[in-house]
């Protein structure tokens, strides 16, 4: 495997599990020192380096860049995968529970590379990706909140790309349609129907069926890559078309 992040330190929020987890092992695999923030650190691969951290918590936040940086002598590569779902329309979920979605999703985002954003700078390598949804491009029923959050999300990558390209910092968002995870298993399992509901989540997609944790890490890979050193402000859909295809009916 091409080794073009060898020497470059990554930092991947929520990366001890899920799309998180296959982002770190991919870019691990091209040579990258990895470390996971994650809430649960059990289980990490041989090499790569955790640290408990809430993204809802600044000091948290704070002192896991701190001890990435303490390591590994500095950050390259921002993933700012670490974010929570929620369900339902907007009459479902509380002004609690709005609070506490945004604080994780987009909030986090900002606390995560606020704190990296200084040994950013020092790097000629630098690249965040932040990770948005097919929500923030499609409307999708009882998503409303969750949907929400993630178009936050696009647009604060645009920002951020205009603020900080000129310092040598590119930005960009990767945006995954229904992923195969341990989330959406745990969402299928509470479904009155499971194989039903699944298999309903599978046609969604036009290419038939759910996106893989790897795909989206090869996404994020190329976006956090020097050879993508033009790239800046955009997002890659990573949906089997769900975004941008109208695919007639089959028969």
């Amino acid at each position: 495997m091409s080794q073009e992040l060898s020497t470059l330190t990554a930092v991947v929020t929520g990366g001890a599990s899920g799309i998180g987890a296959a982002i770190a092992a991919k870019l691990q695999a091209m040579g990258a020192q990895v470390a996971v923030l994650d809430l649960n650190l059990k289980d990490l691969p041989e090499g790569q380096l955790g640290f408990a951290c809430d993204v809802s918590d600044d000091a948290s936040v704070v002192a896991a860049i701190a001890g990435t940086v303490e390591a590994f002598g500095g950050v390259d590569i921002v993933v700012n995968n670490a974010g929570i779902g929620a369900i339902g329309s907007v009459e479902d979920n509380n002004d609690e529970e709005w609070a506490r979605v945004w604080n994780i999703n987009v909030v986090g985002m900002v606390r995560v590379s606020r704190a990296a954003l200084p040994h950013l700078r020092q790097s000629s390598s630098a690249a965040i990706v932040n990770i948005s949804s097919i929500a923030a491009t499609a409307g999708l029923p009882a998503r409303a909140l969750y949907s929400a959050t993630k178009g936050a999300v696009l647009s604060l990558t645009q920002a951020m790309a205009a603020d900080h390209l000129r310092e040598g910092i590119r930005v960009n968002a990767v945006n995954p349609g229904t992923a195969d995870t341990p989330w959406i298993g745990r969402l299928l399992s509470q479904a009155d129907d499971p194989a039903a509901e699944r298999a309903a989540l599978n046609a969604r997609q036009p290419h038939g069926r759910m996106v893989t944790a790897d795909e989206v890490a090869g996404a994020v890979a190329y976006l956090a890559s020097p050879l993508s050193g033009s790239t800046s402000g955009t997002s890659i859909a990573v949906d089997g078309g769900m975004q941008a295809l109208r695919l007639r009916p089959v028969g």
